[in-house]
């Protein structure tokens, strides 16, 4: 009843907010300098895995990103932005919804990690799926008179039922997986592309095809990649380049990862000539993000790069290793920095000042109301929002210092169950396993190379208070031990569907 009641209000909500979008469209100043309701036209470019530290504009001397940084030279570049979560699923629910992840009830990639025999049994999803009474951003761009494409990875369900063109996109077409070459069939719909063109640059004919038709309209599109995302994969020309680059000492240099690095600002730079030449650059905002954490290294220890390039580096360690975080500490799947610090770039000429480098602390769930603040429309009152506009940073305005913002990521990955809180430059980090608790002054140690909770007790208490409240407002699914615990086998992968057999020992409170 409550999914029926939800899905009437929002019906009603959606036709009231048109309305008041049009209005408001109408009322609307062009030569504005703010841009509260300056109605621009959003593009969203989410990249799959890819860490604040392999991007040349924060410090990489090995990959190549010449767009990217010329981007981020004409607008904001963001140094503390930050996923809502350290793997895919949950992150893009955050996005996708305005809510933490916790909130959501996805807690971890769909369908989930799970090890039977550990000492925790962990929360699953609540459902395997973004629930589809949950009021999306695709609907806010809708209900605010916006045409809506989405073209990439969803992973926010698995079947046609749950993609986004039941979640408020006009236009759509879902990556199912699979691979970067012979896409063809691995995009819903289908798509006639020849066997060899790579998915990032048939994902960017999409887009590029869907401002082309809408170039008078205004529109929000949404590009999710999947570079840099395992089993990696690219152009074998494009890799040999990297073979035969100089290496960096300190960092991996992997050349199938570099080449999918270039992929991505090879895309970008597709999106902004195509503003440039329509002359929609002056009309449009353009956002870079990415969903979680560099990768270092799978979790399950097999080879992660693809098996027809395997050959590449036959022998080599770098068979098993992606790229590095470094200065940050840990990768993809933990609450250190490395798994959760993104790379964001916002981009519009003649709004946001040239150059503009902010600290301001960001999250996955900010980026809702800001598209909403951008059209001019009002969030909704019957669901809850966890984020805060960030449109006074793009207008080089002040902001809190001392936010406080938030993870839940309570199954084993790369680590332990876990939960994280980062208020100013603190951080604490609560290990679901044995209770203990780390705190870093971020500002001092990006590396979180030193815990000082012994040091600063009073801080590690106020910051837990903060934090259990925060999981208890958003009733966050907890992990219970797990009486089948067995140390011999505990680091053994399981099936998540396969938990019926531990009885009622679930862990879903």
């Amino acid at each position: 009843m409550r999914s029926i009641r939800n899905k009437k209000r929002k019906i009603v909500l959606r036709f009231v907010l048109f309305v008041i979008s049009l209005l408001l469209f109408a009322c609307s100043n062009p030569e504005s300098s703010k841009l509260t309701g300056s109605r621009p036209n959003i593009i969203f470019i989410l990249a799959d895995d890819m860490g604040w530290a392999d991007l040349p504009v924060y410090g990489n001397k090995f990959n190549e990103a010449p767009v990217l940084t010329k981007m981020a030279e004409e607008g904001i570049r963001f140094t503390n932005a930050y996923a809502a979560c350290p793997v895919c699923s949950p992150s893009r629910a955050a996005i996708m919804s305005g809510q933490y992840p916790a909130r959501v009830g996805i807690i971890d990639f769909i369908t989930g990690h799970w090890r039977p025999y550990e000492e925790l049994v962990v929360p699953k999803n609540r459902t395997q799926y973004l629930p589809l009474e949950i009021y999306t951003l695709g609907e806010l761009m809708k209900d605010a008179g916006y045409v809506t494409g989405y073209f990439g990875k969803w992973h926010l369900g698995r079947t046609e039922k749950y993609y986004p063109k039941h979640q408020g996109f006009d236009v759509s077409n879902v990556y199912k997986g699979g691979g970067y070459f012979n896409v063809a069939r691995k995009l819903d719909p289908n798509i006639d592309v020849a066997p060899d063109i790579l998915l990032s640059k048939a994902l960017t004919k999409l887009s590029l095809d869907f401002i082309d038709k809408n170039k008078d309209k205004p529109f929000f599109l949404s590009l999710d990649h999947f570079d840099v995302h395992v089993q990696l994969d690219a152009d074998s020309s494009a890799i040999q380049k990297y073979l035969h680059k100089e290496k960096v000492a300190g960092y991996p240099c992997n050349a199938v990862y570099a080449a999918m690095v270039e992929n991505v600002d090879n895309s970008v730079g597709e999106i902004l000539n195509k503003l440039k030449e329509l002359h929609l650059d002056k009309k449009t905002i353009v956002f870079f993000f990415s969903d979680n954490g560099g990768l270092i290294s799978r979790f399950d220890k097999i080879p992660l790069i693809d098996k027809s390039k395997r050959y590449i580096y036959e022998g080599d360690t770098l068979l098993y290793i992606a790229t590095s975080n470094l200065p940050l500490r840990g990768e993809k799947g933990t609450l250190y920095e490395g798994g959760i610090r993104e790379p964001l770039i916002a981009w519009w000429p003649g709004k946001i000042k040239s150059g503009t480098v902010s600290d301001a602390i960001i999250t996955g769930v900010d980026f809702f109301p800001t598209f909403a603040e951008l059209a001019g429309i009002k969030l909704p009152d019957y669901q809850v929002f966890d984020g805060k506009s960030f449109i006074n940073v793009l207008e080089g305005r002040g902001y809190d210092k001392n936010r406080a913002i938030y993870w839940h990521y309570p199954v084993y990955h790369h680590s332990v169950p876990a939960s994280a809180v980062r208020k100013g430059d603190w951080k604490l980090i609560h290990f679901l396993n044995d209770n203990h608790k780390e705190l870093y002054n971020l500002k001092e140690d990006i590396g979180e190379t030193e815990d000082v909770s012994g040091k600063f007790p009073e801080k590690v208490n106020e910051l837990y208070q903060l934090l259990d409240m925060w999981r208890k407002s958003c009733n966050a699914a907890m992990p219970v031990k797990n009486w089948r615990f067995d140390p011999a086998r505990r680091y053994e992968w399981g099936r998540p569907n396969r938990r019926a057999v531990w009885g009622n020992n679930t862990g879903s409170k």
